[in-house]
């Protein structure tokens, strides 16, 4: 869930029944490139607007009109045996899994930072894993950025960042490239506290982050490739171009010291991507289908 700010103000968690939402993710940067005024870029942050059968979906003040439609998977697991729900998003794609409040007080995942494959105009992609923002109106999330921005040809951008929403993001100045391993994680630490801690074992810098989050509902876990969100100065919000990232692969989902898939997770996909099937250890890949920016102007 990252937002982007050129005035961009966007984030990109999932509520299940609540408007995606823009977050801000790590510290604001100022980036070139996307248009509009301005040029932060943040990635991270709520979802716009989701809705259930048979039930509407709330609308957040400048919030980015996705849906996400809960519906029966067509495919069950070949590893697991188990039956996932399937959800679209606009912004989302991954696993999530959820219960009641106060149950999900922890969430890890593993990962290698993929490559930003750029082409004409502005792409973002967040990678990243987190608490809340499936179903609620706060998100607990640590990850990473790849996003392609500057003058063409767009030049790739590497990143990581924190974002404790509806507080602001704030990127991390540690060196971050292609084919990094990362290991992320959130956890709950009881009366409103939380511990996101990122670790890069490729170039060996660890990010410890405490922070507070009022309010936090504790509902949800999730490990999710995200197309950050923006906002411009009138409050008018939308899904920012997706990055091709090729593909990239999480490992070792774990929830509550769990694998997610014994959780049941949901699964999520958004436009341009598929999601792959989770495996019994958490684990599961992500796909970017899409056939670059140029999609976003019909040529």
């Amino acid at each position: 869930m990252r937002r982007k700010w050129p005035v961009l103000t966007a984030a990109i968690p999932l509520a299940f029944g609540w408007a995606l939402v823009a977050a801000h993710p790590a510290a604001a940067s100022v980036r070139d490139g996307f248009p509009g005024p301005g040029g932060q870029v943040q990635p991270g942050g709520l979802v716009s607007q989701l809705s259930q059968p048979g039930q509407p979906g709330d609308t957040l003040p400048g919030a980015p009109t996705g849906i996400v439609t809960p519906q029966a998977s067509s495919s069950q697991s070949a590893t697991s045996g188990s039956q996932d729900t399937s959800v679209s998003s606009s912004n989302w794609a991954g696993y999530a899994a959820t219960g009641a409040s106060g149950s999900l007080t922890s969430v890890s995942a593993s990962w290698t930072q993929p490559t930003a494959n750029c082409v004409a105009g502005s792409q973002y992609g967040a990678f990243w894993v987190g608490l809340d923002g499936y179903a609620s109106k706060t998100v607990e999330q640590i990850g990473t950025e790849a996003d392609c921005t500057g003058p063409n040809p767009q030049t790739p951008k590497y990143y990581a960042w924190y974002e404790v929403y509806p507080g602001a993001g704030v990127n991390f100045t540690n060196p971050v490239s292609p084919g990094d391993k990362f290991t992320g994680t959130v956890t709950s630490q009881g009366n409103g506290t939380f511990q996101l801690v990122l670790k890069d074992t490729t170039q060996n810098w660890t990010q410890t982050i405490n922070a507070t989050e009022a309010g936090a509902d504790l509902s949800s876990a999730e490990a999710v490739v995200e197309a950050p969100s923006s906002t411009n100065g009138s409050g008018s919000s939308s899904v920012l171009p997706l990055t091709d990232f090729g593909s990239v692969g999480f490992t070792g989902v774990t929830v509550n010291g769990k694998s997610m898939d014994t959780l049941n997770p949901v699964q999520i996909t958004m436009p341009d991507t598929s999601v792959g099937d989770m495996a019994s250890d958490g684990s599961f890949s992500v796909n970017y289908t899409g056939t670059g920016f140029a999609q976003w102007f019909g040529v």
